[in-house]
This record gives structure tokens, sequence and C-alpha cells, in this order.
């Protein structure tokens, strides 16, 4: 074997650990972003937040509430609590076993007392100002879920005015914990039974079952109409027959009970003739089901989670646009001057390792946000119709381009616009949005399949319910005003707005 040396020329690309924390921090949410801060802060000492009150970062609200009025008030707040004790006595605030729950107390309940869970009863003290779950039945759905009220809660909140027996009450607890988040029952009630027959007999088996069954009686005269339901067809049913007695009423029954696959189909002539009514009663029973909520558990949903925190804003600037950032989603850190001092002239030990890693970590954040910046301002000067308009107005836009403009990667297009959010005068939108493909035109032009689904949308509200547009139909009305798109992309553009097809729009 003969040996030689050989030297050779190549190039690779080799990422730095700080190169590959910038990328990372480009890539994370808002939400992702806070996690990350917090956690580098528990590890590194020398890293800090910028105020003195700890707080890296602040809402609004905070930032607006001076802090002496917030301690008068939690001072008066507990001013009050402790007036309210001294004025109630120390029976106020006993707790009461659970054998009192169904016997001793039912005279308190109906003046303000509120069941807290079965295992102690709280008694609080009456007043007509006081809010508490019992009194939230006025409120619109709005209301309830600015006091975030749960559907659980609501549901609690009644039920010492239902006068129960201490069992009847716990099975009809069991019951609520088991509703999903619409508002179902989400299991049989012979499984709930099994689940809680650990241990006794068949005699008491077969008595958890009734109390279950009873309790599900209770449950469904519950607010919201329709709660407890166990089926579509069993939630509309509570909630129709809640309402006065009426012939329509009676024919929408009888749809609920037996025919809700051919109201879906709008099978006129078979709904005719298996319910014995004509077309307009038949129209009237329509309209008392649409008025009906299939989910009584939409109002109580948790609204928290679907709160979107956008990144950048967008204001009106004269005739124009500028792009600001969002200063409640920028964190305030600095580095700790003190610990810097103390390590300054020592090179190469792990303490000045941690407070250059300090240093990357606040310099790449700062860059996140300008990277986040830079490519927002390019979007709002491409698409300065749509601020002004709507999507009717937007236009054709790939990553491409506004890559090629600011001289970064398509990837880092990718990752700045994917899970952040620009508010707008239009609203709040993901920067995905902005970008859509183009669809030809007679005139050689571009339309955005953004503007091309808003038209879609325009023509299916403006619709004859009685004949509602096919696909093809659409396909047709876009090419008369130039916009060539066939009739299979027409269907994808409708189905992604969640608009159902012409026969299923058809009204009766």
């Amino acid at each position: 074997m003969r040996t030689s040396l050989q030297v050779r020329l190549s190039q690779h690309l080799a990422l730095t650990p700080q190169l590959q924390q910038s990328i990372r921090l480009l890539q994370l949410s808002t939400l992702e972003l806070h996690q990350e801060v917090e956690q580098m802060l528990e590890q590194n000492p020398f890293l800090e937040p910028e105020d003195d009150t700890g707080a890296v970062w602040e809402s609004p609200l905070e930032r607006a509430a001076p802090p002496d009025r917030t301690s008068e008030r939690e001072q008066q707040a507990q001013g009050d609590a402790a007036s309210e004790v001294g004025a109630e006595g120390p029976e106020a605030s006993r707790e009461l076993d659970a054998a009192e729950f169904g016997s001793t107390e039912r005279d308190d309940w109906a003046n303000g007392t509120e069941a807290d869970d079965f295992d102690g009863i709280r008694e609080l003290p009456s007043s007509p100002g006081a809010a508490g779950p019992a009194g939230d039945d006025d409120l619109d759905p709005q209301e309830r879920r600015a006091l975030d009220v749960s559907l659980a809660d609501h549901l609690r909140g009644q039920i010492p005015g239902l006068r129960l027996s201490a069992g009847d009450a716990a099975a009809l607890m069991v019951l609520i914990e088991s509703l999903n988040e619409e508002g179902y029952l989400a299991d049989p009630l012979d499984d709930i039974a099994e689940s809680l027959s650990g241990g006794l007999d068949e005699d008491d088996v077969d008595d958890l079952r009734s109390r279950l069954r009873c309790a599900l009686h209770w449950l469904q005269r519950l607010d919201p109409p329709g709660v407890g339901a166990r089926s579509l067809s069993e939630c509309l049913t509570i909630q129709l027959r809640a309402g006065p007695a009426t012939p329509a009423r009676e024919v929408a029954l009888a749809l609920c009970a037996e025919h809700l696959d051919l109201l879906a189909r709008r099978d006129v002539k078979r709904l005719m003739t298996a319910t014995g009514a004509d077309e307009a009663l038949l129209r009237q029973a329509q309209a008392l089901i649409l008025a009906c909520e299939p989910k009584p558990g939409r109002p109580f949903a948790d609204a928290q989670s679907q709160i979107v925190v956008p990144d950048v804003v967008v204001q009106r600037s004269g005739r124009g646009f500028k792009v600001v950032l969002n200063p409640d989603v920028m964190p305030r850190l600095r580095i700790n001057d003190l610990y810097a001092a103390a390590i300054r002239g020592q090179r190469g030990g792990p303490m000045s390792a941690r407070l250059q890693e300090a240093r990357w970590f606040m310099k790449n954040i700062q860059q996140r946000f300008d990277t986040i910046l830079r490519v927002s301002q390019a979007i709002v000067e491409r698409q300065k119709a749509f601020f002004t308009h709507g999507e009717i107005a937007m236009k054709p836009l790939v990553l491409r381009e506004i890559a090629d403009e600011l001289g970064l990667h398509e990837s880092t297009i990718s990752r700045v616009t994917t899970a952040k959010y620009m508010t707008t005068p239009q609203g709040t939108f993901e920067l995905k949005y902005f970008f859509g493909s183009s669809l030809n035109t007679e005139t050689g032009g571009n339309a955005s399949s953004t503007a091309v689904r808003a038209l879609i949308r325009q023509m299916v509200a403006a619709e004859d319910p009685k004949k509602p547009l096919s696909d093809s139909t659409l396909s047709e009305m876009l090419e008369e005003q130039g916009i060539q798109v066939a009739r299979r992309t027409v269907a994808k553009y409708r189905e992604a707005l969640k608009i159902a097809p012409a026969n299923l729009r058809k009204a009766i």
C-alpha cells in the first residue's frame, strides 16, 4: 500500500451555537419566547429583568395602573372582607359536612348560600349587590367569558336552588364533571355508574344507576338549555320543549327525533311525506330548529386560550401606514452590572462563558424583533391596498419576493411569518395570511387566491337561498369578472371557507 499527502479545498456551513440560538428564537411564537426567557432568567445569573419589580413582561393594564392605587384597592378589599366576616360572626365561615347538605341548610340556600364542593359547603353573606355563580343567569355569553365563568361553575351555582338530597346532589355533581366542552354528556350512564361502583354490591349499583338517571333529569333542566344531552337530537329536543306549544314546534320535534338526515339534505318532498306537514309549516319548523344552540357549552368555552397577542401593529400615518413593534411582547432584560464587574479580567472561566451567553441571548432577541419588523414593513408596503379596502384587494405574494427584497433566505421568511401576528385596521392576522398564490386573469395580470376566496364568500352571501350557486356557476361568474378559476379550485376554496355545497345551502 502506498501512502501520500493530498490537499483538498471544500466549503461547508458551520452553525455556531449563537447562530443556532438565533434561528431557534426566530421561529418561536410569543408564548414560547416568553417561556424561553423565563428559563434563561432561572439558569443564567448575569441576566435579570430591566425594571426593579422583576417583571419581564407587563400587560397594558398593569402598565396603566399606578402602584399606590393598586395597594389602596387591595387594602380596601381586605377591609371589606374583614367587616363582612365580623358582621356575620364565626358561623359565616364554618363548613358543613356532607350530611347537612341535603337537610339542615335548605332554607338558607334561597338566601344566597353557594355550594363550593360536596366535602364542605361555605355560607356566604347575602347582599343585593353580591354576584355569585347563581346570579349569572342573565349574563350574555360575552359577559360570561369576561367573568371567566366555566360551564361547570355555572351549573354548580344552580344546584342549591334545586334543594336536592345529599345523594342526588352528589350524583348531579358527577354528571356535571362528565360533561365535555360542548355541554354534552361524554359517557353513557352505565359507564359512569360502573366507574363509581368499586366495592359495591349489585343492589347498591342499581341504586347508583337510578340516582344518575334522576340526576340527568335535573341536569337537563338547568341553564343553558340543552346541557347534559347525549346527542344532537336530544339537545335540540330539550330546547324545543322549553318553548311554547305550537304546530310548528310539534313538527320540529318530529324532525329532530327521526328526520335530521333528511333535513340536512333539504329533501322537502320526503319530509312532507314523513311529517304530513306542508311546505310553509316545514319552513317554520326549520326556523325553530335553527334558533337552537347545537353546542350549549360554547358560550362558556375558554376564550383565554384563543387570545392572540400581536407582534407588530400597523397604524395609519398620513396617507400611508407605519409598522411598529408591540412593546408588550418585547422582554426587557439587562446584564447584572455587579456580577459582570466581579468577574472582569477573568477570561476563559465558566462564569465568563455564562456572561457571554447572556449577551448573546439579548442580542439574538433584539435581532429577532428587528427581523420581524423588517419583514412586516415589506409586507405592508406590498399589500397597501388590503389595509384600505380589505381582503378583496389582496395582491399575490410569495415568500421569495420578500426574501429577495430583504436579502434573506426563504426559510428565514418562513420562520418569521409562522405564529407571528399583525394587528391592522382590518383586524389581526398571522403574517402568513398576506401570502397567496396567483391566478391568471383575462388581461394578463394576476389575482390573489385570498381575493378570489373573498369574492366567492360575497357571491354566496348574496345568492338566493332557494337557488344557491353551484361550484360551476361560481366559476363562470368569476370568469365573467376576468378571473380564470376551475370548478375544482372553486370547490377547494369553498371548503376552505367552510361553506356547504349548494344542495346543503338550499332553503326549504
